[in-house]
């Protein structure tokens, strides 16, 4: 990452109170450093068919994926921090490492589940934890007692 565009956050975003957490702290490091985020969310196709034999509405999953986006960006604004974000059709995790090698820091939420799955990464979180460029932080939401 070059150090005249600051320092590079990305955020993965999906509106789940994990990702949210993420994003709060993606801000507020941010504005600790000087620098800037990107809030990057994804979107694929199921790998089924639809029940009814219809064809798959691209649009549609796009556009739910930039409500979220635009509502996320809308919650954690802040004029201190430059806030991006951007829509990627693919894999999460792919497109966060990718995205990684831009970045300085990379967060994502935890998607465990309490008791002993809690204590196991997502999928996404594991992933980006093996392959990313660059540090990554991986936010667990809940109560001590999980």
């Amino acid at each position: 990452m070059s150090s005249s565009n600051g320092f590079r956050i990305v955020v993965g975003v999906d509106g789940s109170a994990q990702s949210q957490a993420a994003l709060d702290w993606g801000v507020q490091e941010a504005r600790l450093r000087q620098g800037q985020v990107l809030a990057l969310a994804t979107w694929h196709l199921p790998y089924v068919a639809d029940a009814a034999g219809q064809a798959w509405d691209y649009a549609a999953f796009e556009q739910d994926v930039q409500a979220v986006l635009a509502e996320e960006l809308q919650r954690v604004a802040d004029p201190a921090v430059q806030i991006t974000g951007q829509v990627v059709e693919g894999n999460p995790a792919a497109a966060l490492v990718e995205a990684s090698r831009d970045a300085d820091l990379v967060i994502v939420g935890s998607r465990g589940r309490g008791g002993f799955a809690g204590l196991l990464l997502g999928s996404v979180s594991s992933n980006l934890a093996h392959h990313a460029h660059c540090p990554v932080l991986i936010i667990r939401t809940g109560s001590a007692a999980d």
